[in-house]
């Protein structure tokens, strides 16, 4: 099969590798850009189901370590955010030696091997070595996005690209965009409110909702970790140490695959501690209401936590 651009810069033949649910299909929608084809890379299977749901046309590929197997047509925009356990800085920060973190190659390989008028990379923070090795194999620099521009979520996120794009507006968004209200109380967290209340019997609620809870680290891990630096000469993260307080800046914490019901938790605009429902992470990703119905609700907590901001990769397209 060779299936070609129509030769209207508007339409576009899409590879999009480690795929997850296709938010970069949203994007593409959403930044008015009409696809010809659009090819997906992605391994798990919930997220697969999602992506069909929603898209049934997507032509979905496998594993992107098959690539040189696939038969493609002239491919006009790669796409993806290759898996970044390796690269956070809340994680073991193995780099490349991480097996995950090693699929960036592959990225790499498939912008090599079908020259794509346009790409774009998206990962996590991470040390200034490896953002350089990235940068000179894609000869771009990329520009720091927090996703708090354009949503109510946290999310700092590099891009790579070579489509021209500049640092969006701040729409100040805030949580009361994102709240449904009334929700069941499957959700609530009343023991660990009543326990953070005890301890802060001073905290004034009133007129702060909603907001969102942060673990932060007291000054006693930071200690231990100060310690651990100067007798062993590396960093560590304990898991002991932290406690929760509220955010000041009407944000959620950036979601995660890993459900955090610590980190993924608010008080509501009818004074309820609870965790935040998968609609509510869902508008948190600018995702439409429900896209990722039709799954249990901790894989659609995954699902979405793996995504991307859509908002902000729409804004990236647009530079097309």
């Amino acid at each position: 099969m060779q299936w070609r651009n129509s030769g209207d810069e508007n339409m576009v033949v899409v590879l999009s590798l480690f795929d997850g649910i296709s938010c970069g299909r949203v994007a593409l929608e959403r930044a008015g850009i009409k696809v010809t084809r659009y090819y997906a890379s992605e391994i798990d299977s919930h997220a697969i189901e999602i992506s069909k749901k929603n898209y049934p046309d997507i032509i979905h590929l496998g594993d992107v370590k098959n690539w040189r197997e696939w038969d493609l047509p002239k491919i006009d925009l790669i796409i993806g955010g290759s898996p970044c356990q390796g690269f956070s800085f809340a994680g073991k920060k193995l780099n490349f030696d991480d097996p995950r973190s090693k699929l960036y190659f592959e990225f790499l390989a498939c912008v090599r091997h079908f020259k794509p008028k346009h790409f774009l990379l998206e990962n996590v923070k991470m040390r200034q070595d490896f953002r350089d090795i990235i940068s000179k194999d894609l000869s771009v620099k990329p520009l720091l996005i927090n996703s708090n521009l354009l949503s109510a979520q946290n999310r700092p996120r590099y891009y790579w690209t070579n489509i021209p794009i500049e640092m969006p507006d701040d729409l100040n968004v805030g949580l009361r965009s994102v709240i449904q209200r009334g929700v069941a109380s499957e959700y609530h967290l009343p023991k660990i409110w009543d326990e953070w209340v005890t301890k802060n019997p001073d905290f004034d609620v009133d007129g702060q909702k909603p907001f969102a809870m942060t673990e932060r680290r007291t000054e006693e891990s930071k200690r231990i970790r100060r310690e651990h630096m100067k007798k062993y000469g590396r960093d560590f993260s304990p898991r002991r140490g932290k406690e929760l307080w509220p955010r000041s800046d009407g944000k959620m914490n950036c979601l995660t695959a890993t459900y955090t019901v610590k980190e993924h938790s608010l008080v509501d605009e009818d004074g309820v501690y609870r965790k935040l429902t998968p609609i509510e992470c869902e508008r948190l990703q600018t995702l439409p209401d429900n896209y990722t119905e039709g799954i249990s609700k901790s894989q659609r907590y995954k699902a979405i936590g793996n995504g991307w901001t859509v908002d902000v990769i729409a804004h990236i397209l647009r530079g097309i």
